[in-house]
């Protein structure tokens, strides 16, 4: 059986060539930090030390490692060749099926906080990109992501920012970062999000609980979950789930490395209670992978025949740029 023919979930800061950043990284003369390496070789190693990382230090390294990358973002050609990097990450085509990706992107932080691109730049760039996928069959749809951590202040600037001239292939808002503000805190600025048109989801159940899981759904009006992996400790949260057809971004790569604890993934549990899923790279320029190397972990878990298929149907079924215009 094929993988999907779509990226459920990826990152344009996450999406960079490695081999691309080093040879900017080499004409600028910097320096690539020896943890950067280190996870691009698909490690996750102290740069001295030469063991393994704390569990708890793990994300906070690769947030070290997603910053330093995505600090090359610096022009129109660099977003358009980070697309062009998260399209060569599909599988390859099938006869005149349509390929897609539902792209993540920050745009605070790149034009407000680091100050390293305009916005007319990033949205050209994108559309850039999207013209070059489109020209390969894959569709690509962009959903703004901002900070759960930095709290709803920042969400309000986040939607200030983008809302006064948004692309038509801007469809969604998300939150990701880590779980500290509680989802009920947050719901203002989704309610703002989707009275403008954005499609809601969130990064729940990764790095908090699976309690954020119902929160973000109930309190927050999130139609999407991003990871969810804690929501599998609660047959509750499965149903839930189950029953209002909430459709969950899995990716698998991303969730051995950045859960804590995480021993057995629960994609195989998932499925077997009705949950809808997708399979996505999240940051495939930061921790390696691809969306065939992702579609090989998850039937090496042991689906059955008819789980494949469905996860197969669903992530195209629930992709967001398969629902819009060209």
């Amino acid at each position: 059986m094929l993988p999907p023919p779509v990226d459920r979930h990826t990152h344009l800061e996450g999406s960079l060539d490695p081999e691309w950043v080093r040879r900017e990284a080499a004409r600028l003369g910097i320096v690539i930090p020896d943890l950067t390496e280190a996870f691009w070789r698909g490690e996750a190693r102290a740069p001295r030390a030469g063991g393994p990382l704390p569990s708890g230090q793990i994300f906070q390294a690769f947030i070290s490692t997603f910053v330093f990358a995505s600090g090359f973002l610096t022009s129109r050609e660099a977003v358009q060749g980070a697309l062009g990097a998260a399209v060569a990450r599909l599988a390859p085509p099938e006869s005149d099926h349509p390929r897609g990706i539902d792209l993540w992107v920050s745009p605070h932080w790149l034009v407000r906080e680091r100050r390293q691109i305009s916005l007319e730049d990033l949205w050209a760039g994108l559309e850039l990109g999207r013209e070059d996928a489109l020209r390969q069959g894959v569709h690509v749809a962009v959903v703004i992501d901002a900070v759960n951590h930095f709290g709803p202040a920042h969400g309000q600037e986040v939607l200030d920012l983008v809302l006064g001239d948004l692309p038509p292939w801007v469809v969604g808002f998300s939150t990701g970062g880590m779980e500290q503000v509680p989802f009920r805190e947050w719901a203002p600025v989704f309610r703002r999000a989707k009275s403008a048109g954005l499609r809601l989801a969130a990064h729940a159940g990764e790095n908090g609980p699976g309690s954020n899981v119902r929160d973000a759904i109930l309190e927050a009006g999130v139609e999407r979950i991003v990871h969810g992996v804690k929501a599998a400790e609660d047959p509750a949260l499965l149903e839930l789930l189950a029953e209002q057809r909430i459709p969950v971004d899995v990716c698998i790569t991303s969730n051995f490395a950045l859960v804590p604890g995480l021993k057995l993934h629960p994609l195989r549990r998932f499925l077997e209670a009705g949950v809808r899923c997708g399979l996505g790279t999240d940051d495939p320029g930061v921790m390696r992978c691809d969306l065939p190397g992702e579609w090989h972990h998850a039937l090496a878990m042991g689906l059955s025949e008819g789980a494949a298929q469905r996860l197969r149907a669903q992530s195209v079924e629930d992709a967001w740029c398969f629902q819009i215009g060209t």
